[in-house]
């Protein structure tokens, strides 16, 4: 990296656009100085446009403190997951848990477009999706003890020593999800990349409020996308739960 580096650049959507090779784009109102684990990537295609207007409607959050009861209509037990991709587990968890209400959250437009058609397909009213920066919307409109668990499978591992501070599992992230879990809540992880195993062990063992553990894969998740390709290339799938305490 340069001494001076290039300014970033803002987009017509109002999003904060890095000149640097690798580094994720800004949303709306983000500090330049803010780190992300995330990328966006993905052009809205036109099926992607027509399956958000016709379905986004019925399921994204609306704007605003999230208010799970307002927005399910019932009192039940929430589930966040962050980085639900195309949303294989996330549909197969509200299938598996009529009882249960689950926020699937993305960056990826395309990725949430096509949820939403495979969520109307299954016919899952406990489903909602939240496009965006999973940190902001935590920081920003969700009160303490909001969720009983939060789902992390396959995150990006940000392989990369200098892109450490890119992992999503940090102290400052940990601490974030401590606040919005209700007591005796917990986060599941899955990751198919023994480093990243390594280092979300390594936090939650400095971390005062979480107690990690090595657990089963959970039988309703399906195995698709990235744990599909993981397997495929021979590496091992790891699975854990931190407790929060």
């Amino acid at each position: 990296m340069s001494e001076h580096p290039a300014e970033p650049t803002t987009d017509d959507a109002g999003s904060i656009r890095s000149t640097e090779p690798g580094v994720p784009d800004l949303p709306p109102g983000v500090s330049p100085a803010r780190v992300r684990s995330f990328v966006r990537r993905g052009r809205r295609s036109t099926l992607t446009r027509d399956r958000m207007e016709r379905l986004a409607p019925s399921r994204a959050l609306p704007p605003g403190p999230f208010d799970a009861r307002a927005t399910f209509g019932r009192v039940a037990p929430v589930v966040l997951e962050i980085g639900c991709g195309h949303g294989h587990a996330a549909i197969a968890y509200a299938a598996a848990f009529p009882e249960h209400d689950l926020v699937a959250m993305d960056v990826h437009t395309p990725g949430l477009a096509r949820m939403l058609a495979s969520a109307d397909e299954a016919g899952v009213p406990n489903l909602r999706i939240e496009e965006g920066d999973a940190v902001l919307f935590l920081q920003q409109r969700v009160a303490d003890g909001t969720f009983d668990a939060i789902h992390l499978f396959f995150p990006d591992p940000w392989r990369k020593k200098k892109h450490t501070k890119r992992r999503f599992v940090s102290p400052t992230n940990l601490d974030l999800l401590a606040r919005v879990l209700r007591p005796g809540g917990h986060v599941l992880i899955a990751t198919d990349q023994d480093f990243y195993a390594r280092h979300v062990l390594d936090e939650v063992a400095g971390h005062p409020r979480f107690a990690a553990r090595r657990v089963e894969r959970p039988s309703w998740r399906p195995s698709a996308g990235f744990e599909a390709k993981g397997i495929a290339a021979g590496r091992e799938i790891t699975e854990l739960r931190l407790d929060l305490v």
